[in-house]
């Protein structure tokens, strides 16, 4: 039985350099789904106290959203609330799909996880000067003293080779270890790995944002509270 490590080596189409993988077809797949969906949710947003199903689930997930890069960061959660949830949906999103036959997470292929790791590593700079100014988001990087310039950048780097390992390894083990157990024992133990999959998937998405917001946070010294 072949157990393929990432989507990348499912090639649906290929014309010499230029191919169409799985991680390619998969991701567009999920925006697609994402944008039909916050389309479909958000088209009869209610303030009457009897919402939709689909309107408390969105509410309930943006306002546990809010409160936990509010406590993380200790700063106004909305500034960071679009691109930590955009974050956050899209990668649940992708790990929870696994339980669709024939579909694999672009979570599982690294260059998907590298990706979402340097929208991080640009995000980081960009919040930074939208807050603080340019000049006083550079001058930290002289801070206590401009030997530490060359360790500050080491350090961004490896954070975000570390995001982008982390989510990917964690992703292709869990397909790995299903994909083994189906060979083994097609029925019961590959029902217990999918629904602890589900649940590692949430946590993974969970664990990225909030990295995400621990390092945009850290770019900021105002003590801004929940305002």
């Amino acid at each position: 039985m072949h157990i393929s490590l990432s989507p990348d080596e499912i090639v649906f189409w290929q014309w010499r350099f230029v191919s169409i993988n799985a991680t390619l077809v998969f991701t567009w797949m999920i925006m697609l789904l994402l944008g039909i969906g916050a389309w479909l949710v958000t088209r009869k947003l209610s303030p009457d106290t009897e919402l939709s199903h689909w309107q408390n689930l969105l509410e309930v997930l943006v306002v546990n959203l809010r409160d936990q890069i509010q406590q993380t960061s200790g700063q106004n959660p909305d500034r960071y609330l679009p691109f930590i949830g955009t974050l956050f949906v899209f990668i649940a999103t992708s790990n929870l799909l696994e339980i669709v036959p024939g579909y694999d997470p672009p979570t599982a292929s690294l260059s998907t996880t590298a990706a979402l790791a340097i929208c991080v590593f640009f995000a980081v700079p960009v919040f930074g000067i939208r807050q603080q100014g340019i000049w006083k988001y550079l001058h930290h990087y002289l801070e206590p003293t401009p030997i530490l310039f060359p360790f500050y950048i080491i350090s961004e780097l490896s954070r975000t080779l570390a995001l982008a390992v982390r989510l990917f390894g964690n992703v292709m083990s869990d397909g790995m270890i299903v994909a083994i157990l189906i060979s083994i024992a097609p029925f019961f133990f590959p029902a217990i790995m999918q629904a602890l999959g589900l649940l590692t998937g949430i946590i993974q998405a969970y664990i990225f944002a909030i990295l995400a917001v621990v390092y945009i946070g850290s770019t900021s010294n105002e003590d801004n509270g929940s305002k």
